[in-house]
C-alpha cells in the first residue's frame, strides 16, 4: 500500500495541473478522490477521474500501481505523451484515456498488457503509426483510436485478437491496403475505418465475419468492386462504402443482408443497374447510392421497403419511369431522384407518401403534367422539379401545401398560375417563367 501512496503522490501535481486533486499523504488513501483500494493486503486497483478538469501530463509513476486493473482518465485536458511505463502494469484490465489532448506517438510497451480487455485512446492528438505490438493483446475486446491524427498502415498482426468485438479507427491519417488479416476477427461486431487514406480494394476475407453488425469504410480511396462475399453478413445492420473510388457492378447479393438498416454505396464510381434483389432488404431506413454511374431502371421492387425512410439515387445515368410503385413507401420521409436521366410522367401515386417531406425530382426528361395528387403531401417541405419537360397547368391542389419551404418549377414547360399561398412562401425566381399569380387565394 505504501508504494502505491507513493507512487500516487509523485504524480499528483504533474497530473492535476490547475485542477484540484485532494490526495494527501495526511488523509487515508481510501479516501482520496477517485481511487479504490482492494484486496488482501490493500492494493490500488482502480484509478477513475474521467471529467475532473485535469489539466497536466501523465506521470510515468503511474506504471508503479502494479496491481491496477482500471485506469480511467478521459473528459479531461490532458497534455503530453503516453509513458510507455503505462506497459508495466500487468494486471490492467481496462485503459481509457479519450477525450484528452494527448499527443506523441502510442507507446510499443502497450502491448505487455496481457489482461487488457478495453484500450481507449480515441479524440486526441496522437499521431505516428499504430504498434503491431497491439496484435499481442490476446484478451482485448475493444479497441479506440479513433479521432487522432496517428498514419502508416493499419497492422495485419490486429488480425490476431480473437477476442475483439469493436475495432475503431475511424477519422485518423491511415494509408494502405486493409489487411486481409482482419477477416480472422470472428467475434467482431463492428468495424469502423472511415474517414482515412485507405486505398486498394476491400478484403473479399470480411465476408467472414459472421458476427458483423456494422461496417464502415466510407471516407477512404479505396477501390475495385464490392465483394460479393459481403453477402454473407446475415446480421449486418449497417455498411457504409461511401466516398471511395469503388467500381463494378452493385453485387446482388446484398439483397440477403436481411437485417439491413443501412447501405450507402453513395459517391463511387459504381456502374450497372441497380439490382431488383435490394427489394428484399425489408428492414432498411436508409437507402443511398447517389453520386455513381448506375444506369439502368429504377427497379421496382424497392417499392416493397415497408421501413424505408431516406431514398437517393440522385446525380447516375438512371433511366426508364419512376415506378408507380414507390407510392407504396408509405414511411419514406426524403426521396431524391435528380439528374438522371427519367422519363415519361410522375406517378400520381406518390401523392400517397403522407410523411414525406422532401420530393427532388429535378434535372431529368420527365414530361406530361404535375399531378394534382402531390397536394395530398401535407408535410411536404421541399418540392423540385425543375429541368424536366413538364407541361400543362401547376395544379391548384399545390396550395395546400402549407408546410412547403422551397419550391423549384423552372426549366419546364408549364402554365398557368401558381397558387398564392405558395407565391408568397416561395421565392419567385425558382417557379419559373410564364408562370403568374393566381388570382384565387385558395386552392
Amino acid at each position: 500500500m505504501a508504494s502505491d501512496c507513493v507512487a500516487l503522490m509523485e504524480g499528483k501535481n504533474v497530473l492535476r495541473g490547475t485542477a484540484s486533486l485532494d490526495w494527501d499523504y495526511d488523509k487515508a488513501i481510501t479516501t482520496w478522490e477517485g481511487v479504490t483500494v482492494s484486496g488482501t493486503p490493500q492494493r490500488v486497483t482502480k484509478v477513475e477521474l474521467q471529467d475532473k478538469s485535469l489539466t497536466g501530463t501523465l506521470p510515468a509513476s503511474l506504471g508503479n500501481l502494479s496491481n491496477l486493473e482500471r485506469l480511467n482518465l478521459s473528459r479531461n485536458n490532458l497534455g503530453g505523451s503516453i509513458p510507455p511505463e503505462l506497459g508495466n502494469l500487468s494486471n490492467l484490465q481496462s485503459l481509457d484515456l479519450s477525450i484528452n489532448d494527448l499527443g506523441g506517438s502510442i507507446p510499443a510497451e502497450l502491448g505487455n498488457l496481457s489482461n487488457l480487455e478495453f484500450l481507449y485512446l480515441n479524440t486526441n492528438d496522437l499521431t505516428g503509426s499504430i504498434p503491431p505490438e497491439l496484435g499481442n493483446l490476446s484478451n482485448l475486446q475493444n479497441l479506440k483510436l479513433l479521432v487522432n491524427d496517428l498514419s502508416g498502415s493499419i497492422p495485419a498482426e490486429l488480425g490476431n485478437l480473437s477476442n475483439l468485438t469493436s475495432l475503431s479507427l475511424d477519422s485518423n491519417n491511415l494509408g494502405g491496403s486493409i489487411p486481409a488479416e482482419l477477416g480472422n476477427l470472428s467475434n467482431l461486431t463492428s468495424l469502423s475505418l472511415d474517414g482515412n487514406e485507405l486505398s486498394g480494394s476491400i478484403p473479399p476475407e470480411l465476408g467472414n465475419l459472421s458476427n458483423l453488425t456494422s461496417l464502415s469504410l466510407g471516407g477512404n480511396e479505396l477501390s475495385g468492386s464490392i465483394p460479393s462475399e459481403l453477402g454473407n453478413l446475415s446480421n449486418l445492420r449497417v455498411l457504409f462504402l461511401s466516398d471511395n473510388k469503388l467500381s463494378g457492378n452493385i453485387p446482388p447479393e446484398l439483397g440477403d443482408l436481411s437485417d439491413l438498416r443501412g447501405l450507402d454505396l453513395s459517391a463511387n464510381e459504381l456502374s450497372g443497374s441497380i439490382p431488383s434483389e435490394l427489394g428484399n432488404l425489408s428492414n432498411v431506413d436508409f437507402f443511398y447510392l447517389y453520386g455513381n454511374g448506375l444506369s439502368g431502371s429504377i427497379p421496382p421492387e424497392l417499392g416493397n421497403l415497408p421501413n424505408l425512410l431516406w431514398i437517393h439515387l440522385g446525380s447516375n445515368g438512371l433511366s426508364g419511369s419512376i415506378p408507380p410503385e414507390l407510392g407504396n413507401l408509405s414511411n419514406v420521409k426524403s426521396i431524391d431522384l435528380g439528374s438522371n436521366g427519367l422519363s415519361g410522367s410522375i406517378p400520381s401515386e406518390l401523392g400517397n407518401l403522407s410523411n414525406l417531406l422532401d420530393l427532388a425530382l429535378y434535372n431529368n426528361e420527365l414530361s406530361g403534367s404535375i399531378p394534382p395528387e402531390l397536394g395530398n403531401l401535407s408535410n411536404l417541405e421541399s418540392l423540385i422539379l425543375s429541368d424536366n419537360e413538364l407541361s400543362g397547368d401547376v395544379p391548384t391542389e399545390l396550395g395546400k401545401l402549407s408546410n412547403l419551404q422551397g419550391l423549384s418549377l423552372r426549366g419546364n414547360e408549364l402554365t398557368g398560375c401558381v397558387p398564392a399561398a405558395l407565391w408568397s412562401a416561395v421565392a419567385h425566381s425558382v417557379l419559373g417563367f410564364g408562370l403568374s399569380l393566381c388570382a384565387e387565394t385558395t386552392p
